[in-house]
């Protein structure tokens, strides 16, 4: 299997290479030069085995391929339930069991264990280099804290994330640094997609990234999808809260593989940069608005480049996509109702997606739907306690996380600060 860029400009590679860079050199993302078609795994199989049945075409003729038992009972060691809601016809997958509360969990343990796999040279680190709009800093550092021959570099909008994400962000020390940044997601998804494309800082740091325009984080998210759809009643119709895409995306690929899933559809907070496109305008990525679903705060969603490249056009995109925009207010809603009528407790990114299934079900779609759980409800505290008028019980892992001293650097939104602040670690 051998991986190309959406823009065409890159040689075709490995996986191991398209894994260690990160991003391709034209400045696009690796995508599989041709989607494989794979055999149903056994609906009653392990996470893990599942993910190592859905993979295993992605990694032939890799020198990682021996490797992936080993890497998918890593990564996917916690599990990611689909369970039936109160509210007639939705269920939820629970991606939130990891060590921070977070489906990020999972792509990014994966990638820790490919990359320090592929990583040889002690004498130079590798810096792992995240752009976060919340939760996926915390698990990048959780999953690299520690780890001999890499370094993370975690940036985060300053101001612009909860407290107790803040605080997982700047817990970790060691080989793992947070940068505060001086603007929002978008102007350090710029600064990490500036350093990955600049030669000569490469040339000078070793850099590769985490964020979901890494093969290495999109491809093992396929996976949950794909074992949850295997227990469903038929196909397995799906809405995703959206921000930067990735999620979205490798819920496509899981379907595009020949997993039993449906209709997919795209839940997003007031940045409506995709509900714009898929409503036929054209596609304008913006600088994002702050919201209380912050982790989807994203104006200019890498992946769409890899949605464009899956439908071959941007007109077939439109055709086989579809997303809708909450806003706070309605968020603040549906988190409240729902804990006064069923006692469920839903994440401000979760609460977008049901929102989205409660309009499907006044529009007259009686069909199930499966919501994905993003986070923890403990992580946005202060948003969600107040709605509900009691605390939320925070797990075992992320309350340990929340008991160390926490410290991130300031930083400007400035690429050459960015770069002199690399070469100077």
């Amino acid at each position: 299997m051998r991986y190309i860029s959406t823009r065409g400009g890159a040689a075709p590679t490995r996986l191991s290479d398209a894994i260690a860079a990160g991003i391709a050199p034209d400045g696009g993302l690796y995508v599989p030069e041709k989607m494989p078609r794979v055999p149903l795994p056994p609906a009653n199989g392990y996470l893990a085995g599942t993910a190592l049945r859905m993979l295993e075409p992605f990694f032939e003729g890799d020198p990682l391929e021996d490797d992936l038992p080993t890497i998918c009972a890593e990564a996917f060691a916690h599990p990611a339930p689909r369970r039936e809601l109160r509210i007639d016809g939705a269920h939820v997958l629970e991606l939130f069991h990891g060590p921070t509360a977070a489906f990020k969990d999972f792509g990014a343990r994966f990638l820790a264990a490919c990359l320090t796999r592929l990583r040889r040279d002690s004498d130079r680190p590798l810096t792992i280099l995240v752009a976060t709009s919340g939760d996926t800093g915390a698990a990048v550092g959780a999953a690299f804290h520690n780890l001999p021959g890499v370094r993370v570099a975690i940036l985060y909008p300053d101001n612009r994330v909860s407290p107790r994400q803040a605080h997982q962000l700047g817990s970790f020390g060691g080989n793992v640094r947070a940068l505060r940044v001086e603007g929002g997601f978008d102007d350090c998804q710029r600064l990490v997609k500036g350093a990955l494309g600049d030669s000569a800082l490469q040339g000078d740091v070793p850099m590769s990234s985490a964020n979901s325009i890494s093969l290495g984080r999109l491809l093992p998210q396929m996976a949950y999808f794909g074992h949850a759809s295997l227990n469903a009643d038929g196909p397995m119709n799906v809405i995703v809260p959206t921000g930067n895409l990735g999620n979205a995306v490798a819920c496509l690929w899981a379907r595009e593989i020949g997993l039993p899933i449906g209709d997919v559809l795209f839940a997003c907070n007031a940045n409506d940069t995709l509900p714009e496109f898929f409503g036929g305008q054209p596609y304008r990525g913006r600088d994002a608005v702050p919201t209380i679903a912050n982790a989807m705060d994203v104006g200019a969603p890498s992946n769409f480049e890899r949605l464009r490249h899956l439908f071959g056009s941007e007109d077939n995109a439109r055709r086989n996509g579809h997303a809708e925009s909450v806003d706070d207010a309605e968020i603040r809603d549906v988190i409240r109702r729902h804990s006064d009528s069923d006692g469920e407790i839903f994440c401000p990114h979760t609460a977008t997606a049901i929102r989205v299934f409660e309009r499907r079900r006044h529009a007259g779609d009686t069909r199930t739907w499966t919501v994905a759980a993003t986070a923890h409800p403990a992580k946005f505290d202060t948003v969600v306690e107040p709605l509900i008028g009691r605390t939320v019980a925070v797990p075992e892992a992320l309350g340990a996380m929340l008991a160390r001293e926490a410290t991130a650097e300031p930083l400007a939104a400035d690429g050459r600060m960015f770069a002199d602040w690399l070469r100077g670690w």
